[in-house]
């Protein structure tokens, strides 16, 4: 059984591997790709704008 604290620490370790992403795709002029709490596959641009993705394109791979 994982103890809170392992919980929180995997919890802030999937926060910061989002905010280095964001910076990734920042300096890179891209994006990054994930999916919504309601299942949604989206790609979020550096200037804020989020593009749902289409269930046929394989352009997020």
């Amino acid at each position: 059984m994982i103890q809170m604290n392992q919980f929180k620490d995997i919890q802030k370790l999937i926060r910061l591997t989002g905010e280095r992403a964001k910076l990734d795709a920042k300096v890179n002029e891209t994006y990054i790709v994930y999916k919504t709490e309601h299942g949604q596959i989206v790609k979020e641009y550096n200037n804020g704008n989020v593009i749902p993705v289409p269930e046929k394109d394989g352009s997020h791979a």
